[in-house]
């Protein structure tokens, strides 16, 4: 599957490699059939607190930095694109997340990545039926890139500091 993937980073924190990315969003994306002749489209941008916090302030009235947020690609019917949308990623909460929840920080960056792709795909976790599906797919896509189930992981990693 051909699959256009813009990545941008504003920030100076790690970040997976773009064909890395790629990889995770492809996966995702196989999950569903997108409509139209147009290979799928998505920007990823990479971003620090700052600009995480005014992204979640201004779209969610949330006046702090969060993982991931999803922009769906809001176009008129008829129009020939695969633009699925936007995702917006918050490297430092990533990297926290992770360590707080004694993840490896590659697998919580798929983790993101793919929760956002099926974010755009209409994918949605408010109700517990829809969240049971969401996660269900979340599991089986990390599990092709031998990732753990992210809602299972409470232990330590080996070797990992308090």
């Amino acid at each position: 599957m051909t699959v256009l993937v813009t990545v941008e980073r504003s920030t100076h924190a790690p970040t997976p490699a773009d064909e890395t990315i790629q990889a995770w969003i492809t996966a995702a994306l196989a999950t569903a059939s997108t409509a139209g002749n147009e290979p799928p489209e998505i920007c990823i941008r990479i971003t620090d607190i700052e600009e995480a916090t005014r992204f979640n302030e201004t779209y969610r009235s949330k006046p702090q930095a969060t993982n991931v947020l999803s922009f769906p690609a809001e176009l008129p019917p008829g129009t020939p694109s695969g633009l699925l949308g936007d995702l917006v990623i918050c490297a430092p909460v990533v990297r926290s997340e992770a360590k707080q929840q004694h993840k490896l920080e590659e697998a919580h960056w798929a983790h993101m990545i793919i929760h956002g792709v099926l974010h755009l795909l209409g994918h949605d976790h408010q109700m517990p039926a829809d969240a049971e599906i969401m996660e269900a797919l979340e599991v089986q896509l990390l599990e092709r890139f031998c990732f753990p189930n992210p809602y299972e992981l409470t232990e330590p990693l080996e070797g990992a500091q308090p």
